[in-house]
């Protein structure tokens, strides 16, 4: 048993996938007309209404199962996993629509359901990510449900879409990561494979706090990728330094070898420019009081008058 959490802004959008399929089997509704797919969206979109300022008010969470689990995936089964489900994550006193999908070699099913309850109030989305993988575990225990298989036995060639993109992600980090000994290294393999990296740093800091892959239109952050390609795990394995600190340095040591040869021709010539005067100073004659001095010095002298003259202020 796998869930995804799905949140968006189109009841229209959502619900027409859901219900497009021709297998699509309603399981079980709540607060909603289901005299017609026009119907049910028009019920979604008025209770949005209730609190406005929630700009993502669809909750989607496709549950599927595993293909070993077939055998006990009756309707009246799948509509109580999904009960309980909800109930565990807290998506409660507000409408939504179960659906039950035969399109695949594995059973599942759509949960849409309305982020804004019946009372105007929003349906919190806090830690859902991590409480969607609590519950999922719990319910498998529970019932005796079998794990879902490793990513890397996925066919990939089936997936499509987003889906798709993020096991090719999966795969070229798994396949790259071994071999790189840093960031720059681990950047340059990903970009042969058109894969990119998005850092998000903290406020207006240097300071790293997550990173997200990027292929194509399709973006993930790194944790929902595989857990173990988050931040942290991946810096654990790829050195101290953060990303943007790995370019600073990278600047220096182009930098500095230039800014080395200007200090060190600066100081060659500072150093001629010192002996000269030094051997110059030998041969300096000194004025005598009734000789002309030359004109820098009456300058400077008459600076030193105008100075003496002018009233404290």
């Amino acid at each position: 048993m796998i869930g995804k959490i799905v949140k968006g802004r189109s009841f229209k959008g959502c619900i027409s996938y859901v219900l497009g399929d021709k297998n699509a089997q309603i399981l079980a509704t709540e607060g909603v007309l289901e005299t017609d797919t026009k119907s049910i969206i028009n019920s979604f979109y008025m209770q949005s209404l209730l609190n406005p300022n929630l700009s993502k008010c669809v909750g989607h969470i496709p549950l599927a199962f595993s293909p070993d689990d077939k055998e006990r995936m009756t309707d009246h089964f799948m509509e109580r996993l999904a009960k309980e489900y909800m109930e565990a994550m807290g998506i409660k006193n507000t409408q939504y629509l179960i659906v039950r999908h035969s399109n695949t070699s594995h059973p599942h099913l759509h949960i849409v359901f309305n982020r804004v309850d019946f009372d105007g109030k929003t349906i919190s989305d806090k830690n859902d990510r991590y409480r969607n993988e609590k519950v999922c575990k719990q319910l498998k225990d529970k019932y005796n449900l079998t794990y879902g298989i490793g990513k890397d036995k996925v066919n990939v060639q089936k997936l499509k879409g987003a889906e798709h993109t993020k096991y090719e992600i999966y795969h070229a980090v798994r396949g790259i990561l071994p071999k790189a000994k840093n960031w720059k290294q681990f950047e340059d393999a990903l970009k042969q494979q058109g894969i990119s990296i998005e850092y998000k740093l903290k406020g207006q800091t240097d300071e790293v706090q997550g990173i997200s892959f990027k292929k194509g239109e399709h973006s993930f952050k790194a944790s929902d990728v595989d857990r173990k390609f988050s931040y942290g795990k991946l810096s654990m394995q790829l050195g101290e330094y953060s990303p943007v600190q790995e370019q600073q340095q990278e600047q220096q040591q182009i930098t500095t070898p230039k800014e080395a040869g200007n200090t060190l021709s600066g100081n060659i010539v500072s150093g001629v420019g010192d002996a000269l005067s030094t051997v110059g100073g030998l041969f300096d004659i000194q004025p005598s009081e009734g000789e002309e001095q030359p004109q820098q010095s009456k300058r400077k002298i008459v600076k030193k008058k105008k100075r003496k003259g002018q009233s404290p202020s």
